[in-house]
């Protein structure tokens, strides 16, 4: 599996990447990054709701949450990367959606919110990049309102045998090439938030078999 890189090295990488990222994440998922980001919506996200997209980066997810969200919700999108925020900020304006949404630059491993701040928590394939996604994923629980819904998507490992020899691998090559692999590897979560106290609404594998995603939903108990 690949190593993690420190916080600065991923910013610079994706600020780098930042123009380029929501296509080149399409092609190399082969769209199923897509669905991901569909699944949480719809299973995380609630009309009116106050809603946390974690590492939102150029907004694909936060774009569908501040829809469903309607004019009583609001949507704020945190991401590392100023240069993906600014792609997600040119969208929302251009769709009309910025009056529910903002923009905040920093760190998911120190949510600047105090706890229970959100109704619902997303997280679309930015806990991949983290050095420490699993208490990436606490930090998200944190801010999450007792009673609401937490979110997700990212990388995982391939259930089958050989398929996972195959991808590591594969991974081995790529990992090498940070301007194509964003940083991402694939990680675990959820048993970090089990432990925590929350509880499993649903999960399901999706994406291609080399290159397997979980999308998971928890609930933080009232």
């Amino acid at each position: 599996m690949a190593d993690a890189l420190s916080t600065s090295a991923v910013r610079r990488i994706y600020d780098a990447a930042a123009k380029r990222y929501d296509l080149q994440h399409a092609l190399i998922t082969l769209r199923s990054d897509q669905r991901g980001r569909r699944m949480v919506v719809e299973l995380g996200v609630a009309e009116g709701d106050q809603v946390l997209d974690a590492g939102g980066g150029t907004g694909l997810t936060g774009m569908p949450a501040a829809r469903k969200v309607g004019p009583q919700g609001r949507v704020t999108v945190f991401d590392l990367s100023e240069s993906m925020l600014d792609e997600a900020r040119a969208k929302a304006e251009r769709e009309g959606l910025a009056g529910r949404m903002e923009f905040t630059v920093g760190d998911m491993l120190a949510l600047p919110y105090r706890d229970a701040s959100f109704d619902a928590v997303l997280s679309t394939y930015s806990l991949c990049p983290l050095y420490d996604p699993a208490k990436g994923a606490l930090e998200l629980y944190r801010v999450l309102k007792p009673g609401k819904l937490l979110a997700a998507a990212h990388s995982t490992v391939p259930a089958q045998p050989l398929v996972k020899l195959l991808a590591d691998g594969v991974e081995g090559v790529v990992s090498r090439l940070h301007w194509l692999s964003l940083a991402c590897r694939p990680v675990e979560v959820l048993p970090a938030l089990l432990a925590a106290g929350a509880k499993l609404v649903s999960s399901r594998h999706i994406g291609v078999p080399l290159w397997p995603f979980l999308v998971f939903v928890v609930r933080k108990p009232a």
